[in-house]
This record gives structure tokens, C-alpha cells and sequence, in this order.
């Protein structure tokens, strides 16, 4: 009998009471599955806290839900939608693309361009064979022929490909071409290698075309009796302005071609990917030029705006030089959108109260693998409470269903302990079905720069712990907030950075206070200027973790729950994009650090990224600015200097990941200092965009500026910010039942924040303090 295993998502991570949610439930080993509406407080089990804490919630949709084994399309490819079968040439064709591949000799076919189905061997291919070979294939139904180059590709080579195939004499003919230059390949002039290949062969039979097989660009047709069709034979790669012929073009022509002249009659298609960019970037469709305008659509969101065979090493964004940028990348293990059939759609109760919510299932034992929570949030119809928690979704997304404690080589050294997984981190490792986060890389390589909330994203659950660093992280520790919250008797409401993203200031403007999870990583521009904004008109804004505001990440309007992001030559990142691939293809700006792009986040938090590690925290230590008379109410009822000597995420509330103070980069000059910590270990290291020049001494117990700063200023109109400063800040909220210093503080601020008019000690300007 197979393992009960249950896995889901939502169509959308926001929504607000009386609106319907579809939920998508892929089940193994049941038919059956038990939901229950949950409204998720606590997330951490720790035992210094209350443990983990739902509650069960009415709703139409509790009880017994139908549920099914669902299947998922992995590997991106572009699919060309031809209903009249133009691309089902009957007599002689030519078909031809540049060519970047990246993993050529994996041992598997990949196909490049074609009308291929692999179960029934009709049609015809150009791809790349077993042996990284190029080759060119044709099948009747019953047989396949084919003629292959006698020199292999040599991966991330740029090359100018062809094959064509006359009808009347059964020959076809490979054309295989170098296009290195100084810049667009691995390896340069100097190397004494022979690229080319041209090859021809008789074949014994013309191709014969089945209606129903589509025309696929880096993909073939493929079936299983349980899925139906789907698509296989998924290429690794760049590929650069394909295109195809109704007639066998000659060598000359060919060659031609490689120059960039297209031969004036017999053309069908030629999809010039250098066309439809724009000053905000790029979508999905390739457009074809050809006479009959059959435009390719890509599938799991191939990459564009990625250099293409003539890049000359000049320019660095497509905005500049477009025809420089006809690139489009591939991968055999990207997945973007599940696209599983709904199970249920539920509407949420109106009643409900705002806060993260959750489908839970369960079937089977109802533990492990057999118990879902399907998260999602709800916002409140109409803002009424003065205190919002901020959803860092864009962080979940960057994070969902990361890979570390399995292949990042340095997770062990940098934690200072070794993983301990479960079954969950090994059926995510272990299953493509799921998709990888931004910290991830493909299995060419190349660095993943897209994720979905559209997929089971199986670190978003509540109880889940990071198997590399054994603390909560993201969402689970966020939950530490949220009970406090819950708790301390302040009437709050919750929303996401995404509705942010889609509604700017007028998501965050109802609200007189709002807070930060605890690890806000990944910001788009518009939730970026509505925070600033926020501020600058009179909002109140708790920055409540470390190393926040750091990524520029872009969203499409149309498909906001896809979130790209570019790891550029600067910040602490798991990979970084290629030379001239730094530009996201969402909005055509420069993605990498804000703190690059003349935004770091002291401009707007009075803080920012220092330093991590992974294996310790420490307490805060009041600093003299803390007993000046406008800021001493932060502290009021906490005795003695140290703050936080204790949390679940190592047991101190100064860890993890550190801010500091930096007037260089833009700290207000008003900005006091109320706490910072200190004595770290040398597991704390400096983040890298501090470091000029690599020297002996920059770690914890070395470094001065390894250091959480706890920081307060005032801002126009009545606004203020207090920045906690670290990621473990949060998680030390619900020691002792809540009653700490850590959560003293918080209740200090937040309380001064919520309330109408001047925060305290607003009136006062002098810079005299009150000495002990």
C-alpha cells in the first residue's frame, strides 16, 4: 500500500473575508483527506515557548474532501500553437537556431526545435542525442531514422545550427558552426578546437505528422497512460532565433543564415527573440516574423533578457542593445505553476477574522506526510484596527522549498552544525514536482531567478523548522509575531507585501503602526516606496528582523504571485547571474542589492545588513542613547542593561542575521541607538558587500561592526521608525509566556505607535540625557 502523502496550494495567498479561494490537492496513497479551516498563532514547538497553537475555525468546507494523485509539467519550453499545421511541412524543410547548450553530454535526448512524439515516433526533431551530439531525426510510426554530427557540442560554446532535409531525395544535412567571439562563450580564440561539423545522410523515409502533436521549441511530446500527454526531451540551454524553411536550403544559404541573412522565399516561421522588449522589460511570447505570425508561448517561464550569440560585452542590459539580447534559457528542472485541477473552492466565512489562515489536511495517520497546511492570509475587508503585521511574501517566495541542507557546500560551515532532516525535507529535495527557490540552482548550474506561490511550498508550513539551522524561519518564526500579537490585547489586522505591491501606499495608509516579519529580504520597488512613503506622511513602522530591504525583486501585474530576482556581484547569495544578465526580464530594472541602486535600507530603516550566523545568539545591551529623555519611555519597566538574553532561535535575541547603524549609508542623523549587541562568535561573519579587501579579523569576536544596533528616529509628520535590528528578535517574544524583556519593549513601542498624535518625547529637542 502507498505512503499517505498530501500536498496543495491556494490560487491566491491573500484574500479577504467572503471571497472564494480555489484549493489544489495533489493525494498518494488515499482518496479521501479530512479539511479543516485553521487560523494559524503560533508556529514554533520549542519548549521555552507555548508551543504550537491553531485554531479550529467553522466553515462549508470542513469535512471529507475527494482527492486525487495530480501531475506536474517540469522543464520550461515554448509552445507554438498552429491550427493549421504550416509547421507539418509534407515535402522539404530546413530548420535552424543558435545554440548555447549547457549540458550536452548528460546522458539524456534533448530536443531543440521540432513536431516530434516521442511515444508514437512520428514527425521530425533537431536536438542534441545521448552523447551530446546534434542531430536530426524522423519517424513514420513505426521507425525513426536520423543523421548525426560527427563532433560533439562543447557546452556553453555559442554555435549557428541547422539540418535541412529534401524531400525528393530523402538527404539530410547537418550544419553545425562556431559563433564564438570575445565575449558570448565559456572558452575563447586562443583555444585550438574545431566546433564545426557537417555531416549529410540519405534517409529511408519522409516524416509523417500526426495533427494532434504540437510544435514545440526545446521539448518533444511524450505520454503516460495516467497523465495523458506532456512534454519530454526538455533542453538545457540557450537558445537564439530559431526558425524554419518549407524548402532544403544549401550550404550557402545556410551560411548565410549564420550571418544573418535570411533568405527572401520559403520561410514558415522565424521566431526573432530580440523583439517585443520594452523599457519595462519582456514577457512570454516569442514573436514570429514569418508570414504567418505563429507566435511561440513559453511554459514555466523560460528566462529572457539573457545575451544572445552576437553579445559583444558592452552593453549589459537589453534596454541598450536589444538585438544583443535574443538569449532565451531553458532548463530540464524549472516549474513555475503546478497547473493541478482544483479540488474545492471554498469562500471564506465573513466574519472572519484577519489574520493566516490555513486548509488543514489530513488522511491517513494524520501526521508527517500525511497532514497539509495549505496557508493563505486574510486581510480585512475594511481596515478598522490601527496596527497591521506586514506578510514578508516575497522572502517565503525566495526561500519556498530551498535546497540548502542538501547542496550548498558551505550550509554546514556557516551554520556550525550539520542538517537534521525529516521526511518532509527529504520528499521536497527529492521530488522535482515542487520546484526549487532562488536559492537553488538548476542542475545545469545556473542560478534559479524565478518562484511561484502557484506550488505545494512545503518550508511555508507552521511547524516546520530549518533543517540546516534548526530554528524556525520565515513563515513559522513570523508566527512568533503574530502571537504576540494575539496576546498583547492591540487590535491588528495582517496584510502581504503582495497586496502592497499592487496597491502601493493605499495598502499601508489605514493603518498608524505597521510591523515587519522578521526577515523581510525581498522588496519590489513599489513596496519600497510605499514604506518610505508611509513613513514620510506620518505612519509608524517597526522593522522587527535582520538583512531586510536588501534584494530588488520585480512581479508581473497580471501574475503577481511570480516573483523574479537577479543575485547580481555583491551581497550574501547562493549564486550569481552571468555578465550582461543582471536586468530583470519583468520590468527591465537592475535586480541585485537596493543598496547598489542608491537605496539601502538605513535611507528608510535607519539600519541595515552587517553580518550572520547560525549557531548562537546574544542578548542586547542598553546604550546611552536609551536613557535620553525622548526615548527613555522604549525602555520603561525593563530592568538592568541587558535586553533578550534568551529566544528560540538560539537562544538569544541578537542573532541570526544582524543590522547595524550606518550614517554613511544614509542613517537618519537624529537616529538614537537604544541597544546593540555584541560578543558574537566567529560564525558571525561580515555580509560581503562590506569588504573592500579580504583581511584576517572579520568575524564576531573581531569586528566591532558585527553587531545588532536597536534603533529609533522620527520621522515628518508625525512618523517614527524603531528597528529591531535582527532576525531572532521576534522569536524571543514568547519565552516565559510572553512576559520578557524583549516583549516589554515591543509592547512599549507598539503602544506608543498605535495611539493618535506625537509619539513621546516628540516635543523635546534638546540633547540633553538622564544619566544614571
Amino acid at each position: 500500500m502507498s505512503q499517505v502523502k498530501l500536498f496543495g496550494y491556494t490560487d491566491r495567498i491573500s484574500a479577504k473575508p467572503g471571497e472564494r479561494i480555489d484549493v489544489h490537492v495533489n493525494a498518494d496513497g488515499t482518496d479521501t483527506a479530512e479539511a479543516q479551516l485553521v487560523r494559524l498563532v503560533h508556529g514554533d514547538a520549542h519548549p521555552s515557548g507555548p508551543g504550537y497553537i491553531e485554531e479550529e475555525v467553522a466553515c462549508e468546507a470542513n469535512g471529507p474532501w475527494k482527492v486525487w494523485k495530480q501531475y506536474t509539467q517540469v522543464g520550461s519550453f515554448l509552445r507554438v500553437a498552429d491550427p493549421h499545421q504550416r509547421l507539418a511541412p509534407d515535402g522539404s524543410f530546413t530548420v535552424f537556431t543558435y545554440l548555447w547548450s549547457t549540458l550536452p553530454m548528460v546522458g539524456l535526448r534533448q530536443s531543440l526545435v521540432g513536431r516530434w512524439d516521442i511515444r508514437s515516433n512520428k514527425g521530425f526533431g533537431f536536438g542534441i542525442n545521448r552523447k551530446g551530439f546534434l542531430e536530426f531525426w524522423v519517424g513514420d510510426g513505426s521507425d525513426v531514422d536520423y543523421v548525426a554530427a560527427e563532433a560533439p557540442l562543447i557546452a556553453r560554446i555559442w554555435y549557428f545550427v541547422a539540418v535541412s532535409y529534401d524531400a525528393r531525395t530523402g538527404r539530410a544535412e547537418i550544419f553545425q558552426e562556431p559563433v564564438v567571439n570575445r565575449y558570448n562563450s565559456l572558452l575563447g580564440k586562443v583555444v585550438p578546437m574545431d566546433y564545426r561539423s557537417h555531416v549529410a545522410e540519405t534517409l529511408r523515409f519522409r516524416p509523417r505528422h500526426d495533427p494532434q502533436t504540437p510544435f514545440l521549441i526545446a521539448g518533444a511530446q511524450d505520454w503516460h497512460e495516467a497523465r495523458g500527454h506532456f512534454v519530454g526531451q526538455c533542453f538545457c540551454g540557450k537558445l537564439d532565433r530559431p526558425g524554419l524553411y518549407g524548402r532544403a536550403l544549401s550550404r550557402e544559404e545556410m551560411a548565410a543564415l549564420q550571418a544573418g541573412q535570411r533568405p527572401a522565399d520559403g520561410l514558415l516561421a522565424f521566431w526573432d527573440t530580440t523583439a517585443g522588449y520594452t523599457e519595462r522589460g519582456i514577457g512570454d511570447t516569442v514573436i514570429d516574423t514569418g508570414p504567418h505570425g505563429l507566435d511561440a508561448v513559453g511554459y514555466n517561464r523560460p528566462v529572457r533578457a539573457q545575451t544572445g550569440y552576437n553579445w559583444n560585452g558592452r552593453n549589459d542590459c537589453f534596454r541598450l542593445a536589444p538585438q544583443e539580447y535574443g538569449g532565451v534559457e531553458f532548463h530540464v528542472d524549472t516549474m513555475i505553476d503546478s497547473n493541478w485541477s482544483v479540488t474545492r473552492t471554498l469562500t471564506l466565512p465573513d466574519g472572519l477574522k484577519s489574520g493566516a489562515y490555513a486548509i488543514r489536511l489530513r488522511a491517513g495517520p494524520g501526521r508527517g506526510l500525511a497532514e497539509e497546511y495549505v496557508v493563505f492570509f486574510v486581510r480585512a475587508k475594511v481596515p478598522k484596527a490601527p496596527v497591521a503585521f506586514l506578510v514578508p511574501t516575497g522572502s517565503y517566495l525566495a526561500y519556498a522549498n530551498e535546497h540548502l541542507s542538501f547542496d550548498a557546500q558551505i550550509i554546514q560551515p556557516m551554520t556550525g552544525q550539520p542538517p537534521i532532516v525529516d521526511e518532509i525535507d527529504i520528499e521536497m529535495y527529492k521530488n522535482p514536482d515542487f520546484g526549487l527557490s532562488t536559492y537553488d540552482s538548476y542542475e545545469d548550474g545556473a542560478g534559479v531567478c524565478f518562484s511561484s506561490f502557484r506550488r505545494p511550498i512545503l518550508n511555508m508550513r507552521p511547524k516546520y523548522r530549518m533543517s540546516s539551522m534548526g530554528t524556525t524561519w520565515q513563515f513559522p518564526a513570523d508566527l512568533s509575531v503574530i502571537a504576540w500579537l494575539d496576546q498583547s490585547g492591540f487590535d491588528y489586522e495582517v496584510l502581504t507585501e503582495q497586496d502592497v505591491h499592487q496597491e502601493g501606499l493605499a495598502a499601508l495608509k489605514p493603518y498608524r503602526c505597521v510591523l515587519s516579519g522578521t526577515h523581510p529580504e525581498y522588496i519590489s520597488e513599489r513596496v519600497l516606496d510605499a514604506t518610505e512613503d508611509f513613513i514620510a506622511e506620518g505612519g509608524r513602522f517597526i522593522y522587527m528582523g535582520g538583512n531586510g530591504y536588501y534584494w530588488n525583486v520585480a512581479y508581473r501585474d497580471d501574475e503577481p504571485w511570480i516573483m523574479e530576482v537577479r543575485k547580481l556581484d555583491s551581497g550574501m547569495r547562493a549564486w550569481a547571474a552571468r555578465p550582461g544578465e543582471h536586468y530583470l526580464q519583468t520590468t527591465g530594472d537592475k535586480s541585485g542589492l537596493w543598496r547598489n541602486r542608491g537605496r539601502p535600507p538605513q535611507k528608510t530603516l535607519g539600519v541595515g545588513f552587517i553580518g550572520e550566523g547560525f549557531e548562537s545568539g546574544k542578548p542586547f545591551r542598553r546604550m546611552p542613547d536609551s536613557y535620553h529623555r525622548t526615548v527613555s519611555w522604549i525602555t520603561e519597566g525593563i530592568e538592568g542593561e541587558i535586553i533578550g538574553d534568551f529566544g528560540l532561535a538560539q537562544g538569544g535575541a541578537a542573532g541570526l542575521e544582524l543590522d547595524r547603524y550606518d550614517l554613511k549609508l544614509g542613517t537618519p542623523p537624529h537616529a538614537k541607538i537604544i541597544a546593540s549587541s555584541g560578543g558574537h562568535t566567529d560564525n558571525y561573519v561580515l555580509s560581503v558587500e562590506e569588504v573592500l579587501y579580504a583581511y584576517p579579523g572579520m568575524t564576531g569576536t573581531q569586528d566591532y561592526r558585527i553587531r545588532a544596533d536597536m534603533v529609533f528616529f522620527t520621522a515628518p509628520n508625525g512618523g517614527a521608525v524603531f528597528s529591531a535590528s535582527s532576525i531572532a528578535f521576534g522569536q524571543a517574544l514568547p519565552v516565559d509566556g510572553f512576559k520578557n524583556s524583549v516583549a516589554k519593549l515591543l509592547t512599549n513601542v507598539v503602544g506608543a505607535f498605535a495611539k493618535n498624535g506625537p509619539v513621546p518625547g516628540e516635543a523635546w529637542i534638546s540633547d540633553e540625557k538622564q544619566w544614571r
